[in-house]
C-alpha cells in the first residue's frame, strides 16, 4: 500500500481533483433511473488511485465530487460524495499490486484491478450511498437502491473500459521511462 505523500502526490491530487471537477458535467444519463449517469470522471479517479495510492485516491474522490457538485449544481449531495472517496481509497490500497508505474499493468494485474474496482463500487454504490441517502436525506429506499445499482453498473463499465485503457497506456509509458540510464 502506498502511503507516501510528497510533492508528486500533491500535484497528482491537484490535477486529479481538477480533472474530476471538470468532468462532472460529462455524463450519459440512465433514463430509467433519475439522477444517475455514466461518468468518465470515475475512470480518472480510478487512474489516480491506482497510480498514487489510497490517500490521493480518497481525497481526490472527496474533493472532486464535492467541488463538482458545488460549482455545477449549487449544493453538495454528501451521500454520494463519500462513496467516491470509498472507491478511491479501496482502489488505492492495491496500487502497489497493480504495478502500473513499473510497467507491469498487464494480464493478471488488469484482472486484479477490475476485481478490486467492482468490489469497491459494490460497497460504495450498493451499500454506502443508499444507506446514507436514507439516513441523511430521508430518501425512499426503493429509489436510492435503484440509483445505487445503476451507479454501480455504470461505474464498473466506465472504470473497466476507460480506466483500464488509461492505466495500460500509462504503464507502458512509465515502464519505458524507467529504462533510461545516465550516460557516462
Amino acid at each position: 500500500m502506498k502511503l507516501k505523500f510528497g510533492i508528486k502526490e500533491v500535484v497528482a491530487l491537484g490535477i486529479g481533483t481538477a480533472l474530476f471537477v471538470v468532468l462532472t458535467t460529462v455524463q450519459i444519463p440512465f433514463f430509467v433511473v433519475p439522477n444517475t449517469a455514466l461518468q468518465p470522471r470515475m475512470a480518472v479517479l480510478a487512474f489516480i488511485a491506482a497510480v498514487f495510492g489510497p490517500i490521493v485516491g480518497g481525497v481526490a474522490g472527496l474533493l472532486g465530487h464535492s467541488l463538482g457538485d458545488a460549482f455545477f449544481y449549487g449544493s453538495v449531495w454528501w451521500s454520494w460524495v463519500f462513496p467516491e472517496a470509498v472507491v478511491g481509497v479501496a482502489i488505492g490500497i492495491f496500487a502497489k499490486k497493480f504495478a502500473v508505474t513499473e510497467g507491469g499493468f498487464v494480464g493478471k494485474n488488469i484482472v486484479l484491478f477490475n476485481i478490486v474496482q467492482v468490489i469497491a463500487n459494490a460497497v460504495a454504490w450498493i451499500i454506502v450511498a443508499p444507506v446514507l441517502d436514507i439516513l441523511v436525506y430521508a430518501e425512499p429506499a426503493n429509489k436510492v437502491f435503484a440509483q445505487g445499482a445503476f451507479a454501480f453498473i455504470g461505474n464498473i463499465v466506465v472504470i473497466g473500459i476507460l480506466g483500464s485503457i488509461l492505466l495500460v497506456a500509462y504503464s507502458k509509458l512509465s515502464g519505458k521511462s524507467s529504462d533510461l540510464k545516465v550516460e557516462e
